[in-house]
């Protein structure tokens, strides 16, 4: 599948995973700190749609948020407190306005303001927010595609401590970042790219972690 492909299939598996999401449970924590469901659900509303703009003006360097940083915070705090319909609704929303507005793009390589990065660019944060961020909602498993753990690890690479040769070994996949001194974990690949991540995994991995760098 393509990227786009990718990203739209993942905002599919999303859609089933908060299908039956109760308003009760839209209103309790998430797994980032001080964050509820809701706010990790209209942070991936207002996400696409501001992601989404990137695609509608191709060719014109736009803001993804009017207003920088902090007018998105607010707007996560204002629409956090959403039912749990309305944060469906919104997402959907959303997710239809991306969908034709990548449908309308000429050249994936246009520059966008993005991380100074290209629409490409875009439709790779997108897949990396929805995939990311449904494990942030704490409503049971995530499992992974060797495809996207692959793209986040080439992704948060970064991440990876200096003077360390850090081996990522999976059941199906096998990850080597930096050069050092050897430090190797094992785990499933989910478990493995959730740790990378700065997420706590639902699984055991064996080995000793080391201190992550920030994210890229």
């Amino acid at each position: 599948m393509t990227i786009q492909e990718n990203a739209l299939d993942a905002y599919r598996g999303l859609a089933v995973l908060i299908e039956d999401v109760t308003d009760a449970q839209v209103a309790e924590p998430s797994v980032l700190p001080g964050w509820t469901r809701g706010h990790v659900l209209a942070h991936i509303a207002n996400a696409t749609a501001g992601l989404a703009g990137q695609a509608e003006n191709e060719g014109v360097m736009v803001e993804v948020y009017a207003g920088g940083r902090p007018a998105r915070d607010a707007a996560i705090e204002a629409d956090a407190g959403r039912s749990a319909a309305e944060h469906r609704a919104a997402i959907g929303d959303a997710v239809a306005r991306l969908a034709k507005a990548w449908a309308g793009v000429r050249d994936w390589d246009t520059p966008v303001v993005y991380r100074d990065g290209t629409l490409t660019g875009t439709a790779y944060a997108l897949w990396r927010e929805v995939e990311i961020h449904a494990h942030d909602l704490d409503l049971g498993p995530v499992t992974w595609s060797p495809e996207f753990c692959d793209h986040a690890v080439e992704f948060l690479s970064a991440r990876a401590p200096d003077g360390v040769r850090l081996t990522l070994q999976a059941e199906d996949r096998r990850w080597v970042l930096g050069e050092g001194a050897d430090v190797t974990l094992t785990g499933s690949r989910t478990d493995l790219v959730t740790w990378l991540a700065g997420r706590e995994p639902t699984g055991p991995i064996t080995g000793d972690r080391p201190e992550l760098k920030p994210w890229p």
